[in-house]
C-alpha cells in the first residue's frame, strides 16, 4: 500500500463512522428546538381547535414547544404543500382533516404529491357528523326526509361551507347514497351557511358535530340523525342515520398527524410516541367530549395504521367525487 493510501484510507473510514454513527444519534435527541405544525385552515375552525389542544399535550412530552401555524386557502393545499416540500426532519409537522383523502381526486393538478408527499405519523380523532335542515323543513324524521328528498330533487337546497369542505363532502355521499341529486349552495365558510340554514334560506346541511351540537340543543335547527355507528353522549336523543333509516351511512371527519416524505423513521416513531401520550391525557379527552368526539383508540394514532386507513379512504371518496363531477380545480 503506498504512503496515500495508508493516509487516504483511514481518514474515509473515521470520516463513514461519524456519519454512520451521528444519523441514529441525531433521531435519538430529537427535538432539540420548536417543532411548528402547520394547520392549512384559519384560526379558530374545528382542525384549529384540534391541532393547538393536540399540540400543547405532544410538546410536553417531548419536551419543546410546539407552535401553530396557521396557513389557509385553497381548500387546505396550501398549507399541506408548504409541508410537503419542507425539509424533513420533524420540525415541520401537518395536521389535516379528511381532506388528505378527497384532495387527491378533487384538486386535478397539485405542486405537490398530495399521497407520497407525506409520512403518516398518526390519527388523532374522528368528529362527527349530523344530518340537520331548517326548523320548519315538512319532515320530522329521516325517514320522512329521505321521502321529501327523493321527491322534491333540485327542489331542495343543500347547503355547505365550499368545495372540500366537511360539509361538502358528507352533503355528496348524502346524495349518492339516496341516487339523489339536490341544488347544493356553497359558501364561504361555515358561518354563513349556518346563519343561512337557521334563517330558513337553505333547506339541509350535513356538518360536524363540533359546528352543529350548539343549534341542535338551542333547537335552532332540526336535526335528524348523527353519521356514527353508534349514539353520542353528547346528543343522546339523535338517533344514528342506521337507526333513522340510513343502513349504512357512516362518515366522520378525521384528523391526522404527518411530516414531509422522507422523515427519518426514528423520528416518525418518536413523533408517534407523543401523540399516543397526548390522546391518553384526561383533560384532552374532556375536551375532546366536550367538542362531540374523542380520541382514536391508541393502536389507530400509529404510522401503519394511519396509512392504511388514508389509503382505504382516498378509495371510498374517489368514486363520490368522480361521480358527481365536483372538482376543484
Amino acid at each position: 500500500m503506498s504512503r496515500l493510501n495508508r493516509r487516504i484510507l483511514p481518514a474515509l473510514a473515521a470520516a463513514a463512522l461519524a456519519a454512520f454513527a451521528s444519523a441514529p444519534a441525531s433521531a435519538q435527541s430529537f427535538p432539540t428546538r420548536t417543532i411548528t405544525v402547520i394547520v392549512p385552515f384559519a384560526a379558530g375552525g374545528p382542525t384549529d381547535t384540534v391541532a393547538r389542544l393536540v399540540a400543547e399535550q405532544i410538546g410536553r412530552d417531548l419536551g419543546q414547544t410546539v407552535v401553530i401555524e396557521n396557513v389557509g386557502g385553497a381548500g387546505g393545499t396550501l398549507g399541506a404543500q408548504r409541508t410537503a416540500v419542507a425539509r424533513p426532519d420533524g420540525y415541520n409537522l401537518l395536521i389535516h382533516h379528511i381532506g388528505m383523502s378527497t384532495i387527491p381526486t378533487l384538486y386535478r393538478r397539485l405542486a405537490y404529491d398530495a399521497v407520497n408527499g407525506f409520512e403518516p405519523v398518526g390519527l388523532i380523532t374522528e368528529v362527527p357528523m349530523t344530518i340537520i335542515g331548517k326548523r320548519n323543513l315538512p319532515a320530522n324524521n329521516l325517514q320522512e326526509l329521505v321521502t321529501l328528498v327523493r321527491r322534491e330533487g333540485q327542489g331542495i337546497n343543500l347547503a355547505n361551507a365550499g368545495v372540500g369542505a366537511a360539509s361538502h363532502l358528507c352533503g355528496l355521499l348524502f346524495q349518492s347514497s339516496l341516487n339523489v341529486q339536490l341544488t347544493t349552495v356553497p359558501y364561504r365558510g361555515t358561518g354563513p351557511a349556518m346563519n343561512d340554514l337557521v334563517g330558513g334560506t337553505v333547506d339541509l346541511m350535513c356538518d360536524q358535530t363540533t359546528n352543529t351540537t350548539e343549534h341542535i340543543r338551542a333547537n335552532t335547527v332540526r336535526a335528524y340523525a348523527v353519521t356514527t355507528p353508534t349514539r353520542l353522549s353528547s346528543l343522546p336523543d339523535l338517533p344514528t342515520a342506521n337507526e333513522a333509516g340510513m343502513p349504512g351511512f357512516e362518515v366522520s371527519v378525521w384528523h391526522g398527524l404527518y411530516a414531509p416524505r422522507g422523515t427519518p423513521t426514528e423520528v416518525v416513531a418518536r413523533l408517534s410516541r407523543a401523540l399516543q401520550v397526548a390522546l391518553r391525557e384526561p383533560g384532552l379527552v374532556r375536551r375532546f367530549q366536550d367538542l362531540g368526539t374523542e380520541p382514536v383508540a391508541q393502536e389507530r394514532a400509529t404510522p401503519e395504521a394511519h396509512r392504511a386507513f388514508w389509503t382505504a379512504d382516498i378509495a371510498r371518496w374517489r368514486p363520490v367525487i368522480q361521480a358527481a363531477g365536483q372538482f376543484a380545480d
